[in-house]
């Protein structure tokens, strides 16, 4: 069975995906962007500004789902300048501090995103 996650704490779907899915014990959540899911603006700032917001996001699609973010298991980071890898690796290690094990992970540099922010971060994580 595959069950829609969708929360008022993190930004709508700006397209035609759900915020995340749960299958077979798995949570699949769509990437996050720095939207303030109060304003409906962006975040303004650096990219590790945008990534703490981000993260803010992605822990209010986990708690909806009923997980946490000590459940993720891989986790994509898509950056658009690759400049700010350091930065928000920062910001990741401090959203992952109480992690018993850090997901896998890949980090790519992208030509845009959404709403032409710096970072979208994306997870997979266990129910």
């Amino acid at each position: 069975m595959i069950e829609k996650i969708e929360t008022k704490a993190a930004p709508a779907a700006i397209g035609p995906y759900s915020q995340a899915v749960k299958a077979n014990g798995m949570l699949f959540a769509s990437g996050q962007i720095p939207i303030d899911p109060a304003t409906g603006a962006i975040v303004e700032g650096s990219a590790a500004d945008q990534a703490k917001q981000v993260f803010k996001n992605i822990n209010a699609v986990l708690s909806a789902a009923g997980t946490d973010i000590t459940k993720v298991v891989k986790a994509t980071v898509f950056l658009k300048d690759m400049a700010d890898f350091a930065s928000v690796n920062e910001v990741y290690a401090e959203a992952f501090a109480s992690a018993p094990v850090l997901p896998a992970r890949s980090a790519v540099a992208v030509k845009t995103l959404p709403k032409d922010v710096q970072v979208e971060i994306e997870v997979i994580a266990l129910l």
